[in-house]
């Protein structure tokens, strides 16, 4: 997995959630209730992130897949040695 693109990824969904959550600190009745603050700016960080970062959502996805496909791979391919060496028979030579 690329690390860069998932780190940009989490970087740009925390900034969704702190640049609302700063700009309402900034009202005197929002610093009161800070906790009303902190789930409008996580419904208002949610619907930026679904409406414009699809894109770096689709590449870490696309990453994550790649990975596990390759990781499925390598373990079919140990697999299928695994049982070529068993049906060997005792006559095969140790490692």
């Amino acid at each position: 997995m690329k690390a860069r693109s998932a780190i940009v990824y989490s970087v740009l969904r925390l900034l969704a959630f702190l640049v609302p959550l700063g700009i309402m600190m900034l009202f005197p009745i929002m610093r009161e209730y800070y906790w009303l603050s902190a789930i409008f700016a996580a419904l208002i960080g949610l619907s930026l992130s679904l409406l414009f970062l699809r894109a770096p959502l689709d590449e870490v996805t696309s990453d994550l897949a790649a990975r596990r496909q390759r990781r499925t791979t390598e373990q079919q391919d140990a697999d299928a040695e695994d049982a070529a060496a068993g049906t060997l028979g005792d006559d095969a030579p140790l490692r």
